[in-house]
């Protein structure tokens, strides 16, 4: 356990460049401290110690705004930025040097007994007031953007983002733990897409409205559309807006 506490201690150094010395460190970073507590509340419980560990839980939470339910289990170099709003259920499993920010939920979906909550990796990023919901596995290396709700299982080495999460980098450009905000728009690039083609709809009513329909025209018309489905850039397009709603493989 001491091991872990140094380990847990000396990462705040490594991920946060406002940490200037220890002192600072120890009195002023309600992470560390709910890390602390929680701990100590994780071998009284794992003890068969009644009531004290959730006593503790809950003054934990009272000072630093941080719940971390004492059943939760987690892994070494952990590190909770701010922390303030972060919610931490009791079966949930989170491995080494995991980053998580403030407002960050993983929680259940329900009632159901047993495991009920997220497993998270090593190395895994959890972006400010992300939700990850209900007993899913979330893989090494896996970056949750800042607001994402993630309710299915995810790959490692992936990147999440949206409502619902999806995933928008598999096995692509690593980012750096503090760089979670650099993270694409999926649902802007898929509005814009759809612009485009109301655009060009617009067009071609337009045609259609200043000029006389005759057989011509409408045969026209229709070897326009067939040289539109062989266009590469269309079939660019359908799959941009097939990924998004398939959740990219989710």
């Amino acid at each position: 356990m001491l091991k872990t506490l140094v380990e847990d201690f000396r990462i705040i150094f490594e991920r946060d460049p406002a940490a200037r010395n220890w002192l600072e460190v120890l009195l002023c970073y309600p992470g560390l401290q709910a890390l602390l507590f929680h701990r100590l509340s994780h071998l009284l419980r794992r003890a068969g110690i009644p009531l004290i560990p959730r006593l503790m839980s809950h003054i934990a939470r009272f000072f630093t705004g941080i719940e971390i339910h004492p059943g939760a289990t987690i892994g070494r170099g952990v590190f909770i930025d701010h922390g303030m709003g972060v919610v931490i259920g009791e079966t949930t499993i989170i491995g080494d040097y995991v980053l998580i920010y403030q407002g960050v939920t993983l929680g259940g979906t329900g009632k159901e007994s047993g495991k009920r909550h997220p497993t998270l990796g090593d190395n895994v990023v959890v972006g400010a007031g992300a939700k990850v919901l209900g007993n899913i596995q979330i893989g090494n290396n896996v970056r949750i953007g800042a607001g994402s709700v993630v309710l299915r299982e995810v790959p490692s080495d992936c990147t999440v983002v949206g409502v619902p999460g999806r995933i928008v980098y598999r096995f692509g450009e690593r980012v750096e733990p503090l760089e979670h905000g650099r993270l694409p728009d999926s649902e802007a690039q898929v509005i814009r897409v759809l612009l485009d083609r109301i655009e060009n709809l617009e067009q071609q009513v337009q045609i259609l409205q200043n000029n006389t329909v005759d057989l011509v025209h409408i045969n026209a018309t229709s070897e326009a559309k067939g040289e539109a489905k062989g266009n590469p850039s269309c079939r660019i397009e359908d799959r941009v807006i097939e990924e998004f709603l398939d959740g990219s493989g989710i």
